[in-house]
């Protein structure tokens, strides 16, 4: 038996009513190889039947069951504080890895105490040879979008710098999501990634992506669709609230003509499907989550690295425009 002090890893899997890609997700990571891992399942309430397949199945799992659905991040947080590991790797229920996942994703990180956090080659189920996310980027209009989506797999064989890490499928450092208090719950879902990354970099700390690591990804599994009302809402807010939260005053205002750009452009695309009120609503939403007590005790404040910190990522904020600019083009 692996003395549990060795392990340097729990992998973390949030779920809601998710049992239909649960039982898949849990008997493939079994079968992962090369470091041992610990693994937590946090349950937002289903009403499925998930927690009673978990037990059953895979009683070497451990199972925190939540009373009500507090949203991704807050049964991510919940799994945080239970892991006693130097690592944390959060997956999606809808994944499926191959066996050297794990194993692929700890030993990047472990390479520097600057890596905050590494993300995985995901793949899309349904097109084994397309890519689903290599890491997320964002940009000046407020948008982050995944690196690579839709593009073929062997185009992206090679580790490379990324804005944040997709929570869908990666590895973060423990220490540092201390420090940095974490992934925001009142986010809810949506973008709490993207956050969490920006913050580690305004602390100093880096994000990769790392080739790999390989899951499968079906997408979608606990929203229903990749478009509706739940995710332009929350997505339409959230949108608001990180470039509020992050951004120092004179940086926002630098960016707030293309931030309301990116907003309108998005608000248009929703109203073709029907969803602009949603999305409109979301906007507001996220306004009022910016000025309220809770949201502006969440800002970060200037000078946590300094002048330079905030620069880098400005111009990063601009060269991934750039990139989807012509990623559009």
């Amino acid at each position: 038996m692996t003395d549990p002090n060795k392990i340097r890893t729990t992998v973390i899997i949030p779920n809601y009513n998710g049992k239909k890609y649960l039982e898949d997700c849990l008997t493939f990571l079994k079968r992962c190889k090369g470091t041992e891992f610990h693994t937590i399942v946090v349950d937002d309430a289903s009403t499925d039947g998930s927690c009673e397949m978990v037990r059953d199945r895979f009683p070497r799992v451990e199972l925190i069951r939540l009373s009500q659905n507090g949203g991704f991040a807050h049964a991510v947080n919940v799994g945080i504080d239970a892991a006693k590991t130097e690592f944390v790797l959060l997956l999606n229920n809808d994944t499926v890895p191959e066996p050297g996942f794990v194993d692929a994703l700890e030993k990047t990180i472990a390479k520097s105490k600057r890596c905050f956090s590494a993300s995985a080659k995901m793949l899309s189920m349904h097109e084994p040879e397309v890519i689903d996310d290599c890491g997320d980027l964002y940009c000046a209009l407020g948008w982050a979008f995944a690196r690579g989506k839709g593009e073929s797999s062997a185009r992206f064989t090679a580790p490379a710098g990324i804005f944040s890490a997709c929570g869908g499928a990666a590895i973060y450092r423990r220490k540092v999501l201390d420090k940095i208090g974490g992934f925001d719950d009142l986010h809810f879902a949506y973008l709490e990634d993207v956050d969490v990354g920006y913050r580690a970099q305004l602390f100093g700390y880096r994000n990769v992506y790392c080739p790999e690591a390989v899951v499968y990804h079906a997408g979608s599994a606990t929203s229903g669709s990749r478009y509706n009302a739940f995710k332009a809402e929350l997505s339409a807010q959230n949108t608001v609230y990180v470039a509020v939260k992050n951004m120092p005053a004179l940086q926002l205002l630098l960016n707030l003509p293309l931030l309301i750009i990116g907003c309108l452009v998005k608000l248009t695309f929703y109203t073709r499907k029907h969803l602009g009120g949603a999305y409109f609503k979301g906007l507001a939403k996220g306004i009022s989550l910016s000025l309220s007590p809770e949201g502006k005790k969440r800002r970060i404040r200037p000078g946590i690295r300094g002048f330079w910190e905030y620069l880098r990522v400005q111009l990063l904020l601009w060269r991934n425009l750039l990139a989807l600019s012509i990623k559009i083009r």
